[in-house]
Formats: structure tokens, sequence, C-alpha cells
């Protein structure tokens, strides 16, 4: 049984605890936020991969918990009419289901699941050096704290101070293109119904939505253009928001200008950025997973279902294998060509680009479910017994 740091107490840091500890191993969560974040970030999907995942880390009534479920996609045009519709993989499982959450509940969700299963969870110990030697590797947190362990896991962002400090100094994201809208209202028109998530071919914007079994309505708008001045990442506040994105969705008649037009105070603004293909994502006896190693624009709404997927894959990698080195080497060689094509994929989305062939049956842009990705997932299927195609 290794002992293993697990850096950042996201939905990538606590999924990898569950499946550390499943896999038979000691997993520890530092995590530099002073509580559980539930009040940080906007909502996301959860795709049928990423309930998958879950699923096999034994987590998914912790998530099935909170948020709602998402059955079909349909299209409209920039006249609001409806151009197609499709089930999403999944809705005839309900294990399997899409699922739209709010990532802060979702962090909670699951660092509670975490906890409640004996995994230790620091709160507010910010990374700032990491000492990796021949017999472990100690993390020395900014408060004169520190830990040792035989292995550090970086799951902490796309800001990732374990990839600044131990891995990979010199990578730093890029921008990918498009500004990114959030929000939440419970007072736009009824405009669609429940369990179908709704995109908007428009003219001046991608635009999303779906509507809760409350009546509240999630949102989001994804804007080419240049990117915020150095410093101004999030741009103004709401209103100011609200004002740069009304002009774009007012030049269709979709419902998109009249749900943005509802919102309040709850309307957030991020650039949409990515690591650039070939970040290292190991070194010695610490390994980045998640948006630290494989940060993609959101325009395929993969990232927190791939930190899943790498969530089991890293346990099943210690748990088959013999020793960590062969295991990082394993884990990297089945999870980096499909992280790197949703990067590729979903950066093409973002600039606007061809991209390649898309199952209509998933969200666009979305990695297809297949057999050989099913396997790799599953718990009781040996790694060694997966063949490292997976994309």
């Amino acid at each position: 049984m290794a002992r293993i740091l697990v850096i950042g107490g996201g939905i990538a840091g606590t999924a990898a605890a569950l499946g550390l500890r499943k896999a038979g191993h000691e997993a520890a969560v530092f995590e530099a936020h002073p509580d559980t974040a539930e009040d940080i970030g906007a909502f996301l999907t959860l795709a049928a991969n990423g309930m998958r995942a879950l699923a096999q880390i034994d987590a998914t009534d912790a998530v099935t918990a909170i948020g709602f479920p998402l059955t079909s996609l349909r299209l409209l045009d920039s006249g609001g009419g409806e151009v197609a519709r499709a089930p999403l993989a999944g809705a005839d499982d309900p294990a399997l289901r899409y699922r739209c959450l709010r990532r802060g509940e979702l962090n909670a969700a699951l660092q509670a699941e975490a906890v409640r299963r004996g995994t230790p969870l620091r709160h507010g110990a910010r990374l700032v050096s990491v000492d990796d030697g021949a017999d472990g590797v100690t993390a020395h947190f900014a408060d004169g704290g520190s830990a040792t362990g035989d292995l550090l896991i970086g799951a902490d962002g796309l800001n990732s101070a374990v990839r600044r400090l131990a891995v990979a100094p010199a990578a730093r994201p890029r921008y990918a293109g498009q500004r990114v809208y959030y929000g939440y209202t419970g007072a736009a028109p009824a405009p669609g119904p429940n369990g179908v998530i709704t995109m908007v071919r428009g003219s001046g914007a991608a635009f999303g939505y779906a509507v809760s079994p409350a009546g509240e309505t999630y949102w989001f708008a994804r804007v080419t253009g240049d990117p915020r001045p150095a410093g101004d990442a999030t741009g103004p506040a709401p209103a100011g928001l609200r004002g740069e994105l009304l002009p774009l969705l007012r030049e269709d008649t979709t419902p998109a200008g009249d749900i943005v037009a509802a919102c309040g105070e709850t309307i957030m603004a991020t650039e949409a950025t990515e690591m650039p293909l070939g970040t290292p994502w190991h070194t010695g006896r610490v390994l980045l997973l998640g948006d630290a190693a494989h940060a993609a624009s959101p325009a395929t709404g993969q990232g927190a279902s791939m930190a899943l997927e790498d969530a089991v894959v890293l346990a099943k990698a210690l748990r088959d294998l013999p020793d960590p080195r062969t295991a990082f080497t394993a884990y990297e060689r089945h999870r980096r060509p499909r992280a790197e094509h949703n990067i590729t994929v979903s950066g093409a989305i973002s600039r606007g680009t061809p991209t390649p062939a898309r199952d209509a049956s998933a969200a666009p842009g979305a990695p297809r479910e297949d057999d050989t990705l099913n396997r790799l997932l599953d718990w009781e299927t040996p790694l060694a017994e997966v063949a490292s195609t997976e994309r």
C-alpha cells in the first residue's frame, strides 16, 4: 500500500482519492481553498463517460443526489426553430445519464464522500514547493506545514502549482479563441422541456441552455474574439457582461436574449484556455491529472468527465502494475491520445476550424463512448487486457 498525496480537492483530486482508496492505497487530499468552495464556479455537465467513471469508484449516488439529468439534445436555428433532436448517450440508464450540476456542489459532494470513506482532507493547504527524492516526495505548504508520501498527484487545475513546481515549469495554458459566459436564472420565460439541453445556432455567439425540474435555467454562451487584456480575464461586473452579450444574442430571434436579460447578478465570464499538446505529465514520483495535465476549451463539455476517467485509470494502473514508474507510463499511454484528441477537437470548435466527424448522439464535440473505453474504465477488467488505442 502506497501513501499518496493528492494536491487539489476539486473534481479530479477527490475522484482520484476515491479511486486510489478503492485500489488499496492510502490517499490524503490537500486543497488550497479554505472551505468546500460550494459557491465557486459555474455549472457543468457530466457526460455518460463521466458518469460511467463515477460508477467505477462507487460515487454515483453521491452525485445523482444533486443536479438534474439530461436525456436529449436539441438544436435550434437562428430563428428559434427546432432543426434536430437526438437522445444523449446513456439516456436509457439512470446511472449513465448526462447530469447538469453546479461545479461547487459537485466538489462538495465528492469531498464529503471522500471524507465519509476515511480520506483525510485538509483545506487551506496552498502548495509552495515539492521535494521529489529517491525515498519519497514531500509537499510544503504556505502555512509552514508539510506532508510526505510515496507519490504525489497534481490535480490542482488549469494553473497547477504542481505542474509549475515539479513537472513542467515552462508549460503555460494558452487562449483558445473564445470568451465563455455562464449564468442562472429562475425568471426566464419557459424556454423548453425538462431533461433537454438546447443548443442555439446563433449569428454572434454559440449558446446553450437547460432547464432544471425546479424551473431554473442554466445557460452558457461562447463568443469568438481576442482575449481580454492581461489582468482582466473575467471582465466587467454582471451588468457589464450582460451588456456585452445581449447585442450579439439579439441579432437572432431565439430564446437566448430573453434568458440572459432575465439574469440578475448570476453572470460569470472566463477565457477559454487549453494546455499545449505534448505537455509533460509526470516526472519521478509526481504525476498530473485532469486540467493540470490536459485542460481543454470547454466547447466539448468534457473537462470534468475527462478528469473522472483519469481518476479511474490511474487507480487501476497503480493497482495492477508492479511499480509507480510502470504505472505512470501506462496511465499516460492510455490517457494521452484521448485527452489530446479532446483538446484538439474542443479548440477547433472554439476557433471555428474544421473538426473530426462526431457522433450525432453525443453533445457537440464530445468524445464517443466505445467498447474499448468502457473496458478501460471497468473496474474488474485488468489494465493489461485493454489495448492502448483510446481516443
